[in-house]
């Protein structure tokens, strides 16, 4: 959710480029202080908003990946696949939140394939995909938020990828130089990469000195590692997009396109983070 860019680095469709810009901060200062504020506040709140933000990634996941002569249902417009989906990721952030994890894993299962089931012959594999695209970074993000020290993991986490994205796009408008990956995403070069990495830097710098670490050294170099990792997450959704021929994933959020053009990069680092956690025993003192 960091501005001024998308996930391709460039602009969605708009009458002028000044509009477009005042439309992103505009909507990014609506959707940081929500996403923030449902951080801080926890609980119900935050699984609500998490729930909310994966079914609207579900449904633009379906609604690309889908053939457009598929029929659409209901108020959302969305394929029946879509809809099974969103309902499974749903539950399983519920469920993730109430400590029951194996059932909320069970449900994405379940759900992953009942939605290629009513796919059928149009694509059921990408629908099913979807599921654990989206699924397993929001219950990730749900379980960090829950832990011991997840209040501050989580907003060293939301600060990094907003930090990244914000360093890649002024290092790239201004550096500019070789193209990252021409031909997923034509805008991205590597000073912009470098931009991100040191955005990180600082906010592993900041973020150490705030909480007190005796050590700052290793949340910075842990913060430079999922730069590159948010960087390769905002291009695997730059590619998912350009193989099915679309540019933003949808147009919820005006100036940006869509939600999944938003938080591509958050669903790699809370993978990441996550998989840190469980393998270190959980959150509770890892950083340090």
């Amino acid at each position: 959710m960091a501005p001024p860019t998308n996930a391709d680095g460039q602009a969605p469709a708009s009458s002028a480029p000044g509009s477009s810009l005042r439309l992103r901060f505009l909507s990014a200062a609506v959707l940081l202080p929500i996403t923030f504020g449902g951080a801080w506040l926890g609980g119900v709140w935050w699984v609500m908003l998490v729930a909310a933000f994966a079914c609207a990634m579900v449904w633009e996941w379906s609604g690309i990946v889908a053939d457009r002569s598929t029929p659409r249902i209901g108020f959302f417009n969305t394929v029946p696949a879509g809809g099974v989906a969103a309902i499974a990721v749903a539950g399983a952030v519920g469920l993730t939140d109430a400590g029951w994890t194996a059932f909320s894993l069970m449900l994405l299962v379940m759900g992953a394939m009942l939605a290629a089931l009513l796919a059928r012959a149009d694509r059921p594999g990408w629908q099913a995909l979807g599921v654990f695209y989206v699924g397993l970074p929001s219950l990730t993000i749900v379980w960090i938020r829950d832990e011991p020290d997840g209040l501050a993991v989580l907003a060293w986490m939301l600060s990094l990828v907003i930090a990244v994205d914000t360093g890649a796009y002024a290092a790239g408008r201004t550096i500019g130089g070789p193209k990252l990956a021409p031909r997923i995403s034509p805008k991205k070069t590597w000073a912009g990469l470098a931009g991100g990495v040191a955005g990180a830097f600082l906010v592993g710098w900041i973020s150490a000195f705030l909480l007190g670490f005796p050590r700052f050294l290793p949340l910075i170099l842990v913060s430079g590692g999922l730069a590159v990792v948010e960087q390769a997450g905002d291009l695997a959704e730059s590619a998912f997009k350009r193989h099915f021929g679309v540019k933003d994933s949808s147009r919820l959020i005006p100036g940006h396109g869509g939600v999944l053009d938003r938080v591509d990069g958050l669903l790699a680092v809370a993978l990441v983070v996550g998989l840190i956690g469980f393998f270190q025993g959980g959150l509770a003192g890892w950083m340090r």
